[in-house]
């Protein structure tokens, strides 16, 4: 379950670099490697990969194409399910891969570690290269927006260190069957979703459901851009003194909490790794009618029984007013480059490689979709509905808490997220899960960076 993964952030490997290096021009790039094939010389570009469902396919199909695409340039490839244990002993001695495809939010911890320690290359040049084999910049082919979070710019100082790679919208999905079959709208504001909820009550459906806590992490992060936009939502994930006792804040947290009394209350019960398929089952099977989630969860239930007529749906929260921006919450997956990379130049015109159509299309056909524009007009069916969503009005919302020196007995993704069963059960009232936020928050706040 890709969810359980993501939440597991945990620095656990440390590794005691030195960042050194910088880039040349994208032209004394293409330049030295003009210069290498011309003499016989060849680069090897050294590049390690986390493998996903994705699998390790799409990378070769790449690495043969950017090979191509650049001569005198070989790139030697690691991609294994295990990468952090593969590259953590030879780091440790010394050697580095030169590109890393290694999202934060796996459990060792790899990539927070290296940013903690202030470890990986300043990548901001990159968004003004040209994409090799085109004349768009790399800033110029990507979704405004990408570039500009808390995790792609975690040392707030203006520059980029991680790159965006392949995305997933998330949402509330639905039976888009049942909709139709009952003659029902789909929400747009949250007043009318608690009218939905009466009436769909009275015929036994409960309004709402979720897999486990942990999917509440995108929900919530979506809902405080909507209650406060995003200069709102930037305090909080940085732990703002007083940001919990806002207006904003208990806007937010007044929404989630009257949500808890309209969830299915069989969903605590079973939202853990070996029951969250129950939970969204419930929509399948027409007992609640939006759940939380991410474009997986199609391939998750792809084999599952479903009531007659369903069809997936999926849409972006409801806003807190009519008129009221709507916000979606992207996952994304990024790649980086180790300060002391020894082909940091090489390393960097791979990277802008990776946004041409070429390479995109390559990922495409694996299911793996970058934040390219245009990128959903290329896509079919379920996917075009999924990726469509900032196309039909709704805005993307990144970024998550900021990382911090670990605090003892400290987890703020426990504290937000994993209080959301007692609060359906009753067993915790929202005061008192308010409460244990400010207070997470404010150790925090002491230890960032």
């Amino acid at each position: 379950m890709r969810k359980m993964a993501t939440l597991a952030i945990a620095a656990s490997m440390v590794f005691t670099l030195a960042a050194c290096g910088s880039s040349n021009g994208n032209t004394q790039q293409n330049g030295s490697a003009s210069s290498d094939a011309s003499s016989g010389k060849v680069r090897t570009l050294k590049f390690a990969a986390l493998e996903t469902a994705y699998g390790k396919a799409p990378w070769q199909e790449v690495a043969a194409a950017f090979e191509k695409k650049v001569p005198g340039v070989k790139v030697d490839m690691t991609i294994e399910k295990n990468i952090e244990d593969v590259i953590g002993p030879s780091m440790k001695s010394g050697e580095f891969p030169d590109v890393i495809h290694l999202a934060v939010g796996q459990p060792k911890g790899l990539t927070e570690t290296f940013v903690k320690d202030n470890n990986m290359a300043d990548l901001t040049d990159v968004l003004s290269m040209k994409v090799p084999g085109e004349e768009a910049a790399v800033s110029e082919k990507i979704i405004p927006g990408f570039t500009d979070t808390t995790i792609t710019n975690p040392h707030n100082d203006g520059k980029t260190y991680l790159m965006p790679m392949f995305y997933s919208p998330t949402g509330l999905f639905y039976n888009a069957g049942l909709f139709e079959q009952k003659g029902w709208e789909v929400p747009t504001t949250w007043d009318e979703m608690w009218a939905l909820g009466d009436k769909a009550k009275a015929e036994g459906i409960a309004l709402f459901a979720y897999p486990t806590t942990g999917y509440f992490d995108s929900f919530f992060y979506a809902l405080l851009n909507e209650v406060g936009g995003p200069e709102f939502f930037g305090k909080a994930m940085s732990y703002s003194e007083g940001i919990w006792q806002s207006p904003e804040a208990t806007q937010a947290f007044d929404i989630i909490a009257k949500l808890a009394s309209y969830t299915e209350k069989t969903v605590p019960a079973n939202g853990n790794k070996d029951n969250f398929t129950k939970n969204q089952q419930l929509i399948l099977d027409n007992k609640a009618l939006f759940m939380p989630n991410g474009t997986w969860v199609v391939n998750e239930m792809a084999n599952a029984p479903r009531a007659d007529g369903f069809k997936w749906g999926f849409t972006s929260l409801p806003a807190v007013a009519n008129g009221g921006d709507r916000y979606s919450y992207t996952f994304f997956e990024q790649i980086w480059v180790p300060a002391k990379a020894k082909n940091q130049d090489l390393a960097k015109q791979f990277i802008a490689y990776l946004y041409s159509d070429e390479a995109a299309a390559i990922f495409a056909k694996a299911g793996a979709v970058q934040p390219i524009k245009g990128m959903s007009e290329k896509l079919e069916g379920d996917n075009k509905l999924f990726y469509s969503i900032y196309d039909n009005g709704a805005k993307a919302a990144m970024g998550a808490f900021t990382s911090t020196a670990p605090v003892e007995g400290v987890n703020i993704s426990d504290t937000v997220f994993g209080s959301i069963d007692s609060l359906v059960t009753g067993a915790k009232k929202q005061q008192d899960w308010v409460s244990a936020i400010t207070k997470a928050s404010d150790a925090l706040r002491a230890a960032q960076e």
